[in-house]
């Protein structure tokens, strides 16, 4: 490694240390030091940690949030599996739908989904009110219906997981088993169950992370049904009177101390894989139509809008009613709430102004976007080219922000960036929208450098040693070779970082700046006042919009490359 590959490394390892590192070691240190981000430190034991046994409250939005994630990871790994064993052995028309449906519910955020089924199921919601379906209410607004709910919109994790371990075929050692005189429970046992257990494994612990670190569902729930959970508890704490620190930075703890359990099995069954059974002779399954075709298309369509066209159609056709509970009468429908949006005045006190939120947001996502896409592009480049000692910390740090919630990361971003010796430096970030922008470019790195590390994959290190002999700075190597070979990428990394970016409604419920309207907060904030209506209109338009600018930033992004291509020859 060469000195200037040095400096590049050891910029970014210490760029990610501060923006991702640094918050979440600030959380476990103030579980040991109490109000030491303060200047009031209380004690320096472990003793507030046990205190959760003994608060009613903490105790049970500790239990609430792993009985709902251990029961969302089951199920939703049931399911995935079973989807994933379908995709890989048959073709049918559904199968399309099927991964385009996995992949909207994954980038969708949760909030949306959860206010989607909470007026599904409320008891002015559609399966009550207008199908007469009265069972559906109690049936959701319990911890089973809670885990049901979950795992309709988690699947998706678990099922991408499992999809990508079921395409080989290995019958083969089935066979040379059954040859020896294997009985067909043996070659299961012996054979099958253990090359398919570590993407089993590793689908229930994605899918078990993502929902114990979901603050979208206590969201939207905390107007219908008091179920605290870990994250919406840390919020609460932060934004209650008076503000309980110490109540946040212990759950937070707790909340940390499970995923850190959570992500050591994701990495020890990752460890014990073998992969050594895809040799040169190894084939993916021939997929094969299945004798009743229409059935699997049937059960499978049924299936995708009992997970997406519940939540998102029910959103839909409120946003176009005068009353949610009034029916699907003629004189209910009107466009009122679109046109509210748009006029510039929220007509109600008690709602942000969606057109100034929403601007506010697709700043803050743009400039969060490209800041992590050169951040992921350097850390994907030494990752990928070099022989950097770092190599190691680069990959925690940029693996660290997948798991750990935005919560967590704001309640670190306030014990960080809100201290007054900051102030004179004019560093007190606490309060500003600046704040937003880092925690969203702290956030969007880990997929900016996990689509990079992809596209570096392909290319081979060959011209770039070429290129150092002859000269060429790390910098002239990055613009000149990688630039224009991963350009088509670095888009795509890019549009995916703004599109989480603007939904992030964790972070922008923990780092809002006084008087500062964000588009997740508005709909947030008009869902809590039970005005669904508006709330449903701002989330059709602004996923509209949002959906809109990305295919055609990425239609011009195709262009422009084109015109460069055409101008260079």
């Amino acid at each position: 490694m060469n000195t200037s590959e040095a400096r590049y490394g050891g910029g970014v390892t210490l760029l990610l240390f501060i923006l991702i590192f640094l918050p979440l070691l600030a959380v476990l240190i103030n579980v040991i030091f109490p109000g030491l981000f303060f200047g009031q430190v209380k004690s320096s034991s472990l003793g507030l940690i046990g205190e959760i046994w003994n608060r009613p409250l903490w105790k049970q939005s500790l239990l609430n949030s792993v009985t709902l994630a251990l029961g969302t990871a089951t199920i939703g790994t049931i399911i995935g599996g079973v989807l994933a064993t379908i995709r890989a052995r048959w073709d049918f028309a559904a199968v399309k739908l099927l991964d385009m449906t996995a992949w909207v519910l994954l980038i969708a955020p949760s909030f949306m989904i959860a206010q989607g089924w909470v007026l599904f199921a409320g008891s002015d919601g559609l399966a009550h009110q207008w199908l007469g379906q009265t069972w559906v209410t109690s049936f959701i607004f319990q911890p089973a219906g809670l885990v049901f709910v979950m795992s309709l919109s988690k699947f998706p994790l678990a099922y991408l997981a499992i999809t990508a371990a079921s395409e080989w075929n290995i019958r083969q050692f089935g066979y040379a088993a059954r040859l020896n005189g294997a009985r067909p429970f043996t070659v299961w046992r012996t054979v099958e169950m253990p090359l398919a257990l570590p993407s089993y494994v590793a689908g229930w612990t994605l899918v078990f992370m993502d929902t114990i670190g979901d603050f979208g569902l206590p969201a939207a729930l905390a107007t219908v049904y008091k179920f605290p959970t870990l994250t919406y508890s840390i919020y609460s704490a932060i934004y209650q009177s008076p503000v309980r620190f110490d109540m946040a930075g212990v759950l937070a703890f707790y909340l940390v101390l499970i995923l850190v359990l959570a992500m050591t099995l994701l990495m020890v069954t990752l460890g014990k894989s073998r992969f050594d059974f895809l040799n040169a002779r190894a084939v993916q399954i021939e997929k094969v139509r299945p004798r009743k075709a229409w059935l699997y298309n049937l059960l499978i369509t049924i299936f995708l809008f009992m997970s997406l066209g519940i939540p998102i159609g029910t959103s839909a056709v409120v946003s176009l009613l005068k009353q949610a509970g009034g029916g699907l009468t003629p004189g209910n429908f009107t466009l009122d709430h679109y046109r509210e949006l748009f006029s510039g005045q929220a007509g109600d006190h008690r709602l942000l102004g969606y057109l100034e939120g929403m601007y506010h947001s697709l700043i803050i996502a743009a400039a969060a976007a490209l800041f992590s896409m050169l951040i992921g592009f350097v850390v994907a480049y030494m990752l990928t080219f070099t022989e950097s000692r770092l190599k190691p910390l680069l990959q925690l740090f940029s693996i660290i922000s997948l798991a750990v919630p935005g919560v967590v990361l704001g309640i670190g971003y306030i014990f960080i960036w809100n201290q007054k010796w900051l102030e004179p430096l004019g560093l007190h970030l606490y309060g500003t929208p600046s704040l937003i922008v880092i925690a969203g470019i702290a956030g969007a790195i880990p997929y900016a450098v996990r689509v990079q590390l992809g596209a570096f994959g392909n290319l081979s290190g060959t011209m770039l040693k070429a290129a150092a002999i002859q000269g060429a700075s790390v910098f002239e190597r990055m613009r000149d070779i990688v630039l224009p070979l991963a350009r088509q990428s670095l888009l795509i990394a890019t549009l995916a970082s703004f599109g989480t970016s603007v939904f992030d409604l964790a972070l922008a419920s923990m780092l809002k700046p006084a008087n500062y309207s964000l588009m997740p907060l508005v709909i947030d904030r008009a869902f809590e006042f039970s005005r669904y209506g508006y709330a449903t209109a701002a989330t059709v338009v602004s996923c509209g919009a949002v959906v809109l600018m990305i295919i055609l930033l990425q239609a011009a992004g195709r262009l422009g490359f084109r015109w460069l291509d055409r101008n260079k020859s």
